[in-house]
């Protein structure tokens, strides 16, 4: 999709979820100590890193010790508050501002944490030859529910097929996958 056409999805995204960013954020603010925005560096288009922002799910401290460390349904750092978002995927509305920022966009391959790319070989570094995206390919197909080098290959099919009708088909899906909440939280 244009550039226009992701600024202005989140600039009317951002103004119609205000008050369930406000109601989020004092049930984070309630439910334990911390910041209500979660800030961690990701890798963008051409590998550049920027600064993802996500409403914080956890106990404030928790950030995985490692790569790859799988966050579960029952995973006691989930506050109750995160709980609830994580399996609407409100959570990912403070992406929107990352959108407006030019570091993403809405539809593209999901941004990772830098210390995964360094591991990827040049096919799989392919997927950031675009923004990364709040929702993709790989998103729609399964999330976590699929094997990382399967998401990756996901990211990559994405990359040499993206057009505006596979990004309105990525969208449907996703307003699909939200409306039944199939597939948005890990098991």
């Amino acid at each position: 999709m244009p550039r226009a056409f992701d600024v202005l999805i989140a600039a009317v995204a951002l103004v119609v979820f205000s008050p369930l960013l406000l109601i989020a954020a004092i049930a984070i603010g309630l439910g334990s100590r911390g910041p209500v925005l979660y800030r961690q560096r990701r890798a963008g288009r051409d590998g550049r890193e920027f600064e993802m922002l996500k409403l914080r799910t956890m106990v404030q401290g928790s950030d995985p010790v490692g790569v790859g460390t799988v966050v579960t349904r029952d995973d006691p750092r989930v506050t109750a508050a995160g709980r609830f978002l994580r399996r609407t995927s409100l959570d990912e509305i403070p992406n929107l501002v990352n959108v407006l920022r030019g570091e993403m966009a809405i539809v593209g391959p999901r941004p990772t944490i830098p210390a995964q790319v360094e591991d990827y070989t040049p096919r799989q570094n392919r997927r950031h030859e675009v923004r990364p995206g709040i929702t993709g390919w790989a998103q729609v197909q399964g999330r976590a529910g699929i094997p990382w080098e399967e998401r990756i290959e996901l990211d990559v099919y994405y990359v040499d097929h993206r057009s505006p009708a596979l990004d309105l088909r990525i969208l449907a899906k996703t307003a699909w996958l939200l409306v039944t909440g199939h597939g948005l939280a890990p098991d």
